[in-house]
């Protein structure tokens, strides 16, 4: 996926920050599924849609619905008139929304590879840049979230519910004998605390 944007600039909602070397690129967007939003703020179809498709958004990766996050990021290619405009909309969007720079032609390219002709569309594709969906707006409006699942089986993104690499990290730095050091310590707190009864016992008897 990182191709798509091989040489460009991608914005981090709300901050001054740009995701731009391939690096950055790569690991922001490795073995997700990409959503390309291209929309605007004052597009009276757009501002019916942008709500459900932020709550789509929040509903798979924010901590507050979900456990983990989904494979999932988003990246918005305005239509805005101005960067106030395309500013303001995103401030209302949730945080780990990406976007094109205001003004970077790189838009126009997309709308083109990508046949976009109205907004809102939502072209949804797979991590290596293959199309999942040309428009998931109509898909998004009936099914919410479930449709997901349809885009990850189509993605055949490598669920990462066997072990996150920070897991792995935890699991890597404790010993093998963990579990056997563990029993041996609530034992000898056992034992510890039967002998200290029999002493009790002991000094209480006459």
């Amino acid at each position: 996926m990182a191709a798509l944007f091989t040489g460009k600039v991608l914005m981090a909602n709300r901050e001054r920050d740009e995701v731009e070397t391939e690096r950055e690129l790569g690991r922001t967007l490795e073995n997700k599924v990409l959503l390309l939003y291209f929309g605007s703020g004052q597009c009276p179809r757009c501002r019916q849609f942008s709500p459900l498709l932020k709550d789509f958004f929040l509903r798979l990766t924010d901590e507050f619905y979900v456990e983990r996050a989904s494979q999932l990021v988003l990246v918005y290619v305005s239509r805005d008139e101005t960067e106030e405009q395309q500013s303001a909309f995103l401030r209302s969007m949730p945080k780990r929304w990406l976007a094109i720079p205001f003004g970077d032609t790189f838009k126009r390219e997309l709308e083109l590879q990508f046949a976009v002709s109205e907004v809102p569309t939502v072209v949804v594709l797979k991590p290596n840049g293959e199309v999942i969906v040309g428009n998931a707006v109509e898909e998004i409006q009936c099914m919410g979230p479930a449709c997901f699942r349809n885009w990850q089986e189509a993605a055949e993104l490598v669920d990462r519910n066997f072990l996150l690499a920070e897991d792995f990290d935890d699991c890597t730095r404790r010993s093998i004998t963990d579990p056997i050091r563990r029993l041996k310590y609530k034992l000898d707190k056992k034992t510890e605390a039967k002998n200290r009864e029999r002493k009790e016992e002991g000094e209480e008897s006459p």
